[in-house]
């Protein structure tokens, strides 16, 4: 049996096609395509048009080379952003990216109707304005028009199998990143919604992973030439990709590097101490139903945002050229990643340098220099984790596991185990992929929780 697994990330996506054979199992992309922020009107939104479309033509391009050897379909995406759907099922407007600045500001305000502790104590999850929660708010605040016609909300990975199976559901993994689930009862929960006067109707029944969701509407197997089970994965993109580590040692922790940095250890229940709180952390639910003690960090967007810059000045530069660079540097400056201007400043390079210049310091001018100071200063940030999670669990962390797309960046590997003094383990550049289809293969009960899978 094959599987699809429809892999949406915050800068492209991909289909691929995963072929289990005695539990050895091997990957091919079928499709890749970009995803794009779109500013409209003062505003950040996702082309959810083009990439349900790429979806499409995805499983048209699998169907047509693998026929109906495809058991079945899993989509993961990134966390929080959503679409509004009216009382007809219809899609109300583009979903609004969540580097929008629509949520400025709008955390203090809701403070004002239920307290940070509270709201941890319920939610716990790590305080971004980037979260469901607030912006959802904002449209509380700011517009009306959109409460009187919206009926269900879908997260983006809950969108996408609404269009393909006219079935709506919120699954657990992505509504976990929301700020709206109670991280204990793993269902919604009420006194949010009632105190921010969020509409409580529109979320849908919590799924779970292995869920089976339904088949390909009719309209939709006569485009893409088939029919296959659409099944609930680990929706979050990170809840699927550290499904793919095989086994999370008692002293380890994990990064999931990628657009960001998502690290953190596996813990069985939600910590929802002062320090989780102060620190920063946050508690989002596994595909196994255990939780992911987190902080999100500004990733790999650091060198995504310089390559565009350095692309938008006429230069020819790819990612390995940067990288080679930046392992002649000698740099030895460093920033704070999670500064406020990083977020979706109109050029990375002169948000770097107007931090250096606040700092006193020389503004960096080479390539190599901007990049070595980013992984330097990623790898920076990783340690101060490192040691805040320690105090989080009170366990010591000696082995890291890194996997997704920074697997590649050997320079901010090896700086990583230089400052954290910790062995790296690096997995798999496609775990989100590769999570997402042991999933569907554990559904299909073709493999079971207990075997050892091998990636060729």
């Amino acid at each position: 049996m094959r599987y699809l697994a429809a892999d949406f990330g915050a800068g492209s996506g991909r289909i691929i096609v995963g072929n289990l054979n005695h539990k050895q199992l091997q990957l091919d992309e079928i499709h890749r395509f970009p995803n794009r922020q779109i500013r409209l009107h003062q505003h950040i939104y996702w082309d959810f048009l083009s990439l349900f479309e790429e979806l499409k033509v995805g499983l048209h391009k699998a169907f047509a080379k693998y026929g109906n050897t495809i058991q079945s379909l899993g989509i993961d995406t990134w966390g929080v952003d959503y679409g509004l759907l009216d009382k007809n099922g219809n899609l109300i407007s583009n979903p609004v990216c969540y580097r929008d600045h629509r949520t400025d500001g709008v955390m203090e305000t809701a403070f004002q109707r239920i307290s940070k502790e509270e709201l941890f104590a319920l939610a716990s999850n790590q305080f971004l304005p980037i979260n469901t929660v607030f912006q959802l708010f904002s449209d509380v605040l700011h517009n009306e028009s959109l409460l009187k016609i919206a009926d269900k909300l879908l997260f983006m990975p809950d969108l996408l199998n609404f269009f393909l199976t006219g079935i709506a559901a919120n699954e657990y993994t992505i509504a976990s990143t929301s700020q709206l689930l109670n991280s204990q009862t793993k269902q919604w929960e009420t006194t949010i919604f009632e105190r921010l006067q969020i509409p409580l109707h529109w979320m849908q029944p919590i799924v779970f992973p292995t869920t089976i969701l339904g088949q390909l509407l009719p309209e939709i197997v006569s485009e893409v030439g088939g029919n296959l089970n659409v099944v609930a994965v680990g929706s979050h993109d990170t809840a699927s990709a550290i499904a793919a580590i095989n086994e999370i040692e008692e002293d380890s922790a994990f990064i999931s590097s990628g657009t960001w940095s998502l690290m953190g250890v596996q813990v069985d229940q939600p910590i929802q101490t002062n320090a989780a709180l102060q620190a920063g952390f946050t508690n989002e639910g596994t595909v196994f139903g255990k939780i992911r003690f987190l902080k999100n960090i500004t990733g790999l967007w650091l060198l995504q945002s310089l390559l565009k810059d350095f692309q938008q000045q006429g230069e020819t530069v790819d990612y390995e050229s940067l990288i080679n660079a930046a392992e002649k540097s000698s740099c030895s400056q460093i920033f704070d990643v999670e500064d406020a201007r990083f977020t979706n400043p109109i050029s990375m390079k002169k948000a770097i340098n107007d931090y250096f210049i606040e700092q006193n310091k020389a503004p960096l001018t080479e390539k190599g220099d901007l990049v070595r100071s980013v992984c330097l200063s990623l790898a920076t940030k990783y340690q101060q984790v490192r040691l805040e999670l320690e105090h989080c669990t009170g366990k010591k962390i000696k082995t890291i596991h890194i996997v997704g797309g920074g697997t590649k960046n050997r320079l901010l590997n090896q700086l990583t185990a230089e400052i954290t003094g910790c062995r790296i383990k690096i997995g798999a550049v496609e775990a989100t992929a590769i999570g997402n289809i042991l999933i569907q293969a554990l559904t299909s009960n073709e493999i079971s929780t207990s075997d050892k899978i091998t990636f060729i």
